[in-house]
């Protein structure tokens, strides 16, 4: 069947004209070219430099960025070091990008990588459901933008390294299944179910890599888990707490369908390909139509995750705060009061969702407790 298929495909591809085929990806190209110039006009229009924060979220008594925590190894320089990463990672990836398109012109891998990108538009609201607050040091998006105004504090440019984070698990994951099954007898478990083995293998990789990648970050300063479940979290009160049971599984649950889809069976098409076909997606663009159904379960699955943390949220069962609030140049995040409760010193902010979205009215009327947990010695 697959010799039939690339037959198939090569007559097509021998029946379009090498100048109508140049001229479309000169076309295609500029377009792509334009996307970028826009959107580097765009992030250079409007970026937000470090400490640059709207009234809603500033302290004004606060002048500069005093930080009531010793950052990691005692290096005052985290900021500039994670972004000018991340940036750096950022243009590797896109020549990376760039080169292997123009080699293998949608391949599912790179469809899968444009999609772990676009869902970015989701972040703000999962930032909002589990309490992560960006140090406000970060280079960001403007406070008074809509959407990203529901992160709790700023909405930062370091998420644009997302790619790397939900696509790399599949590469291992992958690489130790075809190595196990080469091993196997083809009645075992790895051959008859495939995608669940694959899923177990992402769900393990992922969890560690994301623990570790997470821990460090928060330990530099990058950001909070501002309030978190006390059950299966580690580190619980100190200001680098992390919901480590919660965060490093929920994460998974983007991870675990990017990789899924991207496995080809037998026949040497993915689980994508197979999926846009059977639904009959744009079924005369098969590329589109399998980037159409990767974009849609990606962003399903990146809901899912938000709801969980959200109906922690709700249930008022993230009652640990990490303590010292580490950003003082903001206002404390402090939706429900639990920081006031806590002794932590105001002043205080609930963030644009603290109404239903959050199962309340508002913040409530909390009394900042004078010796408690968070209150300064």
């Amino acid at each position: 069947m697959s010799t039939a298929v690339e037959a198939t495909a090569a007559s097509a591809t021998a029946a379009v004209p090498n100048g109508s085929r140049s001229l479309r990806s000169g076309i295609a190209w500029a377009l792509l070219g334009i996307v970028v110039v826009a959107v580097l006009v765009l992030v250079g229009h409007n970026v937000r430099a470090p400490g640059d924060l709207d009234a809603r979220v500033a302290n004004p008594a606060v002048s500069g960025h005093p930080r009531p925590v010793t950052p990691l190894f005692g290096d005052p320089h985290w900021m500039t070091k994670l972004q000018a990463g991340t940036l750096g990672m950022m243009i590797v990836v896109a020549i990376a990008f760039v080169v292997l398109w123009r080699r293998y012109p949608k391949h599912p891998i790179l469809l899968m990588a444009i999609c772990t990108e676009a869902i970015l538009w989701m972040d703000p609201i999962m930032n909002w459901a589990p309490y992560a607050v960006y140090n406000p040091q970060l280079w960001h998006w403007p406070e008074s933008w809509p959407l990203a105004s529901l992160s709790p504090t700023v909405e930062p440019f370091v998420v644009f390294g997302y790619v790397t984070f939900y696509l790399m698990p599949f590469f291992p994951a992958i690489w130790l299944l075809r190595r196990v099954q080469r091993r196997r007898p083809v009645e075992s478990f790895v051959w008859r179910h495939p995608l669940i083995s694959l899923a177990v293998l992402v769900y393990v990789i992922g969890f560690i890599f994301d623990a570790f990648l997470e821990i460090f970050c928060i330990r530099a300063g990058l950001y909070i888990y501002a309030q978190v479940m006390p059950f299966g979290s580690v580190f619980t009160g100190k200001s680098y707490q992390f919901p480590l049971l919660w965060e490093s599984s929920f994460v998974t649950l983007v991870m675990i369908p990017a990789a899924v889809l991207l496995y080809r069976d037998d026949t040497g098409r993915t689980v994508a390909e197979k999926l846009a076909q059977r639904a009959r997606v744009l079924a005369r663009r098969p590329a589109l139509g399998t980037f159409v159904v990767m974009f849609a379960i990606l962003n399903v699955a990146y809901a899912v995750y938000g709801l969980g943390f959200a109906v922690i949220k709700w249930s008022g069962a993230a009652t640990s705060v990490a303590c010292p609030y580490p950003y003082p140049e903001a206002k404390v995040y402090d939706p429900q009061g639990y920081y006031a409760k806590a002794g932590q010193p105001g002043p205080y902010f609930a963030g644009i969702w603290s109404g239903w979205e959050s199962i309340q009215s508002g913040r409530p009327d909390t009394a900042t407790a004078t010796a408690a947990r968070c209150t300064p010695k």
